[in-house]
């Protein structure tokens, strides 16, 4: 019977989907307490280099806690689904707050508001931060699609932006302390800066591609329930 077999599926898939909830509280936990190890080197670090870059890189990784907090208290209860958009809303403000302070304080340093000193602890801050953060953007992405998650896809991509946001860093700080080039760091961080507005509409609207249908293989993503991911998963 068609109904039987319905039935049969979705209790098939909570044991499943049991893991998925418990790996995204893994991936939150981690996600906060390695950000909050970052703010806290890359604010004592700008602040004695007098590094605008560094600071705002600092306050991005604040940021993120406020972002993953917000999915750790919606995967706090069973019935996560419910606190989905309330969660959203957090990221898209995060995204947004992010903008605004990268914005002001590249314009800042365009206008010359001083010269930040080298930095070798924010070099190897930002070398480990480009490393580990795509892995980590990955896992969460990964893993919310396969759950079904608009809000955890959506904090993998605030974690993907830190990405950018230390390879802008990296160059920034290199080149800076290189050819004595200031003013490639604020440009850039420019653009990642509207990445972060689009991404905070797109949380905002719910439209963080993809909500998937999770499948019975913890191995593999299920099917997507929209055209969007469609659209990525063929690229």
């Amino acid at each position: 019977m068609p109904g039987a077999s319905l039935a049969l599926v979705t209790a098939s898939d909570l044991p499943r989907r049991r893991v998925l909830v418990r790996r995204v509280r893994v991936l939150v936990a981690a996600t906060i307490t390695y950000n909050v190890v970052e703010a806290v080197v890359a604010i004592t670090a700008g602040t004695i280099a007098s590094s605008t870059a560094l600071l705002g890189f600092g306050l991005d990784s604040v940021i993120e806690v406020a972002s993953a907090a917000a999915v750790a208290w919606q995967f706090s209860t069973t019935d996560h689904e419910r606190r989905e958009k309330a969660a959203l809303r957090v990221i898209a403000v995060s995204f947004f707050a992010l903008a605004a302070y990268v914005t002001v304080e590249s314009v800042r340093a365009l206008l010359g508001s001083g010269d930040a000193q080298h930095s070798t602890v924010g070099l190897v801050l930002a070398a480990v931060s480009l490393a580990v953060m795509p892995v980590l953007s990955a896992f969460q992405r990964r893993t919310g699609r396969q759950l079904g998650s608009a809000s955890a896809v959506a904090d993998s991509k605030q974690t993907l932006l830190c990405t950018y946001l230390s390879a802008v860093l990296l160059v920034g700080l290199g080149v800076n302390s290189l050819f004595g080039w200031w003013w490639a760091d604020p440009a850039a961080a420019l653009i990642i800066a509207a990445v972060a507005v689009k991404e905070g509409r797109d949380a905002w609207r719910g439209d963080t591609c993809c909500a998937t249908i999770p499948s019975r293989d913890d191995a593999t993503p299920g099917g997507c329930a929209d055209d969007c991911c469609s659209a990525q998963e063929a690229r």
